[in-house]
């Protein structure tokens, strides 16, 4: 049903806020939490008793190290797909080996120092194998002397943050770094560089304040030395003329929805793509719902491009199109970090602080109808496990670096609505009770509540009744918000992703296997729960991608949301496809974006081992929404080629690019695949078999461990087991299924000794079956 709330008397003297952040799609849970009490199946294997484990063992904190590629060396046992973080700037794979396939053995990474100079933070994380949660190596800080790589360090020395400046106004700034300052550069809110006289580290620029009028001002300075290194300031916000602080009005926002880069870039460069969003957000009559009204967007960097810094006119182009629309537009930013959630250690603060001010900084620049609305923070330190093991200290940096930002934003006068993303068991876990901060002690979702002008719940739970449902896991917040007066500041945010195929997550967790019709009819449940508390804030989605291709139902007579009419195909990619390889067995791609008349879905990836690949259907070797990929599965010492094509929302595809290639290295394992998929249902379940033999031989594999997943109405990750006297089958059951619908299977991981999975040459990639 569709759900319209009236205004109480509480919200008569103040507009409530519903907004939401980010999805915790990787985060471990903490013992007790809720959603642990669902946690999938993966058992049998050989290392479920070993504590699971990842080292560094080649450096210790403190170690130098030169300039230029350095080797790191560790070990793991009873975790896989390793990866290393360099000091939070990035993640890359790791390079393994593990003879016995056992998930015990030895790690390696290439290490290129030099766009290093200082101090640099490492660490390793891995997937266990007995929950698919991280697992993290101990953090290791080596040190790189490397003058080359030096950065400035740049301040504004006055005038200093928060005053009043009228007139012509001197600016004045300190540079200065390992190399000779070559420029020192000022803008202010966002109008062009000019540059400042000095020398010897003091600089010097005049702001002419008439010419800004009555208005909050944003000054920033950078500096770029004799080597071309760029450092820049914090930003200085100052008051100009008459101007007054922005009064901060949380607004009703129920329904919302998060678009992630991969789809908000496309919607700031592909202008046919807002046809799409605006046809998904107004259709009210499809699955009986409330309509989209606000649009949590990403803004982070994707490839090469930082939309804040890059494509202002383009964000302010559609901003603009957003309001006239109806929408409101909160950005949604995490730490500034690889990965994202990096942002709330302390370390790594004034990174986060800079993705706020990147936000201030465009609305400054910017017109009323082309600025922000809000502002949705995703940064989420729980998914490191110091969040337990050093309790409190990562609960309050969490608490801290949110202070910090609401500190800039007041300090910019902005009337940015702000809040974070919070998982639901802050206020009942033993991590996060009696967290004393600020004097106070107590659960550290009622600080979350106290500190910020809303939160947003990720609620994710795919029943609305119970003691784990979407009801009663929103409980004790709203009956806090309620209590300190803070109307519409509690939003439950729902889950639609495949959550299964990307963490230790369960299937419980997300309206993914239910359908839409189940999603709006527990909805229905928990607005009727609510209806009457002022402090519901109401519903978030995750996510604008995964909301698309939720149909009502799997299986026979499924309605999808409608689409709105494209006969074009896409065009050539921006760029040309590139292609290196990885390991024995993976090939990277990238290549550039293509447009079209209303959205790119995806690029599929053509392989053929001939130089002649042709855009064919026995070809397609994957697909992904993205502007890069992972070819695996492959042969070792092979040259593989590929071209891409993009694909719109309707199926139509553009021309394929030009051709790439890359050979994979060696190996002295044998490759083996699955020859044998088979899935049935019976007795409300189904039941997934899987054959496994070596490439070359034909011979099974007995030795192989299977793990896998069912897909679309069912979502159970598990081990398959042998099975007695069929040469080398093994199988595994679903959860209960519904009446009717249909269900798939996806091999997800194979290991054997001596062996490695050639998925590529699989004979079925995936299966499924309706009954």
């Amino acid at each position: 049903m569709h759900h319209v709330r009236g205004i109480s008397l509480w919200r008569s003297w103040i507009l409530g806020l519903a907004v939401a952040v980010l999805a915790a799609i990787l985060a471990p849970v903490p013992a007790g939490s809720a959603v642990g009490a669902g946690s999938a199946v993966n058992t049998g294997s050989a290392v479920d008793a070993v504590e699971p484990e990842v080292t560094i063992d080649s450096h210790a904190s403190g170690d130098q190290v030169s300039v230029g590629t350095v080797r790191l060396e560790g070990r793991f046992v009873g975790a896989y797909d390793l990866e290393i973080v360099v000091d939070g700037v990035r993640t890359a794979r790791v390079h393994v080996t593990d003879p016995d396939a056992d998930d015990r053995g030895t790690w390696h990474y290439d290490l290129d120092t030099t766009p290093f100079d200082g101090e640099i933070q490492v660490t390793v994380r891995g997937k266990k194998v007995a929950d698919r949660y991280g697992v993290w190596s101990p953090f290791v800080e080596l040190n790189v002397d490397n003058p080359a790589a030096n950065v400035p360090e740049v301040e504004i020395l006055s005038p200093a943050d928060g005053t009043r400046v009228d007139g012509t106004t001197p600016v004045r700034i300190a540079a200065a770094g390992r190399n000779p300052i070559e420029s020192v550069q000022v803008r202010v809110n966002g109008g062009p560089w000019r540059t400042a006289q000095g020398q010897r580290g003091r600089f010097l620029s005049v702001l002419d304040a008439r010419e800004l009028g009555d208005t909050m001002a944003s000054i920033e300075a950078r500096a770029v030395d004799t080597h071309g290194n760029e450092g820049r300031s914090t930003t200085t916000y100052a008051q100009v003329g008459d101007a007054a602080p922005e009064e901060v009005l949380v607004q009703p926002q129920d329904r919302a929805v998060w678009i992630w880069e991969h789809a908000s870039y496309n919607l700031i460069l592909n202008d046919g793509s807002r046809q799409l969003l605006d046809t998904l957000a107004t259709d009210t009559d499809t699955f009986d719902s409330d309509p989209i009204t606000t649009l949590y967007f990403g803004v982070d960097t994707y490839g090469e491009l930082d939309m804040l810094e890059d494509r202002r006119p383009a964000v302010r182009d559609f901003i603009t199109w957003a309001h006239e629309h109806g929408y409101q537009v909160y950005a949604t930013i995490a730490g500034g970090t690889r990965p994202p959630f990096f942002g709330g250690f302390e370390r790594y603060h004034h990174r986060a602080v800079r993705e706020m001010e990147k936000i201030l900084n465009y609305n400054l620049s910017s017109a009323d109808d082309e600025r922000f609305d809000g502002v949705n923070v995703d940064i989420e330190p729980y998914i490191h496990s110091d969040f337990r093991a050093r309790k409190p200290e990562l609960q309050r940096q969490w608490l801290d670096i949110l202070e910090t930002m609401i500190e800039r934003r007041d300090a910019a006068g902005s009337g940015l609505v702000f809040g974070p993303a919070i998982p639901r068991w802050l206020d009942t876990s033993d991590c996060c009770d009696a967290i004393e901060w600020k004097g106070e002690t107590k659960p550290l979702s009622e600080h979350m509540q106290d500190l910020n002008d809303y939160i947003s719940i990720m609620n994710y739970r795919d029943t609305a009744d119970g003691g784990a449902g979407l009801v009663a896991q929103m409980r004790n917040e709203i009956a806090y918000a309620e209590s300190i007066g803070k109307p519409n500041s509690v939003v439950s945010g729902v889950e639609t992703l495949d959550i299964v195929g990307r963490s230790g997550d369960p299937e419980t967790i997300t309206f993914r296997e239910e359908g839409r019709t189940a999603l709006e009819r527990e909805l229905d449940t928990l607005y009727a729960a609510y209806a009457d508390s002022p402090a519901f804030g109401g519903v978030a989605m995750h996510h604008y991608d995964s909301i698309r291709e939720l149909p009502s139902a799997w299986g026979a007579g499924a309605v999808l949301p409608p689409l709105p009419p494209d006969d074009g195909a896409p065009t050539q990619l921006s760029d040309a496809p590139t292609a290196t390889a990885f390991d024995h067995q993976s090939i990277d791609l990238s290549y550039g974006r293509a447009y079209d008349d209303v959205e790119v879905q995806r690029y599929n990836v053509y392989r053929s081992t001939s130089p002649d690949v042709a855009p064919t259907p026995e070809n397609l070797a994957t697909r992904s929404r993205g502007l890069d990929v992972t070819d695996t599965g492959l042969l070792p010492e092979t040259t593989y080629y590929y071209r891409v094509a993009a694909v719109d929302v309707h199926g139509n595809e553009g021309p394929a690019s030009a051709v790439t290639s890359a050979t994979t290295g060696p190996s002295e394992s044998r490759p083996m695949v699955v020859d044998g998929l088979e899935l049935t249902v019976e007795n409300s379940r189904a039941t997934a078999r899987a054959h496994v033999v070596d490439l070359e031989t034909g011979e099974p594999v007995s030795t192989a461990t299977v793990h896998g997943r069912f897909t679309k109405a069912a979502g159970r990750y598990l081990e398959l087991a042998p099975e007695t006297e069929t040469d080398g089958w093994v199988s595994g059951t679903s959860e209960s299924l519904p009446a009717t619908g249909t269900v798939g299977f996806l091999v997800d991981r194979i290991t054997a000794p001596g062996h490695y999975w050639a998925s590529a040459y699989d004979e079925s990639g995936g299966i499924e079956t309706a009954w």
